[in-house]
């Protein structure tokens, strides 16, 4: 990704020089496991440790590959220049490159899931926080972008922290998922290298061995895993989109922060756009084109090609380091969001008791008129509501039958905000614990 949507820590596990230290480390402790098995000497497995220290050089690798054309070759060349030939020649011993390749990989989206994990906390502790300020903060719910009934903006900060819950959980299974590595060697048989060596490369790895591979690591393990990314992604969207809407000029129930000396537009001095939630979007389709690729991945020839190889060289990076950025991002809209409780009410009287609509019809019907008399009943005002910005409740103690049926207390009662928001308790314990 480019470094205007980057942060250094997740951008580090991408890096060429992350890549080679994770190759050498898997090489490494394989030969300590050969050794151990007495495949190959103690003293040259030893050898190849001499190289902990070192700095490969990138430049080196590369210029190598450039005769080689081959990538991991051009590695254990320059491996061996700093152990030395004749210590080196048992490093990669019965191994292919996919071994390395793969394993490698599993091990970055591994730390790469680590720090979306942490991004996800933080997001998780700004919700959270919001949602408790504003718990009774009571607004207008929306169907289809229109006035339904009353609900609090702090369900919807609690919904939201639903939704970034079951990503976590979806987010530690899929690192779950891509946890193994394969050191089985060609078309993965092991018949050149003990599986002994394969347990212990992923035990000092921090991963378990992949039950069955082919030359490769099944990749509808990496299918998951960029899935959930996309999940995330639209979840982020979804967040992004509410608070889109609540700064809408006809909205403005909430805004995003807008900092001493922030511009809003070239043209128009008065502007506050809501340009992070808008990028937020965008980063958002970003992770999600990597969903489809990764799927296609997972039909290879036979043991194995390399038509996957390209895809997760570019969709590898770009889906972890986007949602790095867009979760942090997410996480600190949401600390600095401005709420406008004020607004929120001049909203929802903007047709006047209209929202109590539902409630009105219930009492009918348990008033004894029917359910078809009844919405015949309540719609006729409502529609008054809409066309004549009247008041609801004036029109129903004007409707004759309406009064007939529940009185004047009755309808009366039917305006008590606080019936919407009784079960707001009941809601924030089944999210939140009691």
């Amino acid at each position: 990704m480019i470094p205007r949507y980057a942060r250094p820590e997740m951008v580090a596990i991408w890096s060429p020089e992350t890549k080679f230290r994770i190759w050498y480390e898997i090489e490494a402790h394989a030969c300590d496991a050969q050794a151990d098995l007495g495949v190959i000497p103690r003293e040259n497995a030893e050898a190849v440790w001499k190289a902990k220290d070192v700095e490969f050089d990138v430049a080196r690798i590369d210029e190598i590959e450039a005769v080689t054309k081959h990538d991991v070759i051009a590695f254990l060349t320059h491996l061996a220049e700093h152990v030395g030939s004749e210590e080196a020649r048992f490093v990669h011993q019965g191994m292919t490159s996919s071994d390395v390749l793969d394993t490698c990989l599993n091990v970055q989206l591994v730390r790469a899931a680590d720090i979306l994990l942490a991004d996800l906390d933080k997001v998780l502790a700004a919700l959270k926080k919001r949602a408790y300020e504003h718990k009774d903060t009571v607004r207008v719910g929306r169907s289809h972008g229109i006035h339904a009934e009353p609900t609090t903006m702090g369900l919807t900060f609690a919904r939201f922290y639903a939704e970034m819950d079951r990503n976590k959980a979806r987010l530690l299974a899929a690192r779950d998922e891509v946890a193994t590595g394969a050191i089985s060697g060609a078309v993965g048989t092991f018949a050149n290298i003990d599986p002994a060596v394969e347990a212990h490369v992923c035990d000092k790895m921090g991963l378990r061995p992949e039950p069955i591979s082919t030359q490769v690591i099944p990749r509808d393990r990496h299918a998951m895993f960029f899935a959930v990314l996309g999940v995330i992604a639209s979840s982020i969207e979804n967040v992004a989109i509410e608070i889109r809407h609540m700064q809408r000029t006809e909205v403005l129930e909430g805004a995003e922060f807008f900092s001493m000396g922030q511009k809003g537009s070239s043209a128009m001095p008065h502007k506050k756009n809501p340009v992070l939630t808008e990028n937020l979007t965008g980063l958002a389709r970003l992770v999600r084109m990597t969903v489809i690729p990764a799927m296609e991945n997972v039909a290879l020839w036979h043991e194995r090609d390399i038509s996957h190889s390209s895809v997760e060289r570019g969709i590898g990076p770009d889906a972890t380091v986007t949602l790095d950025f867009a979760l942090n991002r997410l996480a600190g809209v949401v600390e600095k969001m401005l709420i406008f409780p004020d607004n929120m009410l001049d909203n929802m009287n903007k047709f006047p008791g209209l929202v109590m609509s539902q409630r009105v019809l219930l009492a009918l019907t348990q008033a004894g008129v029917s359910r078809e008399d009844a919405y015949a009943m309540v719609q006729r005002n409502a529609l008054k509501v809409w066309e004549e910005r009247v008041d609801f409740r004036e029109q129903l103690l004007a409707d004759t039958d309406v009064v007939a049926a529940l009185g004047v207390d009755g309808i009366n009662e039917k305006f008590d905000m606080g019936y919407h928001t009784k079960h707001v308790d009941t809601i924030f314990a089944r999210v939140f614990g009691e």
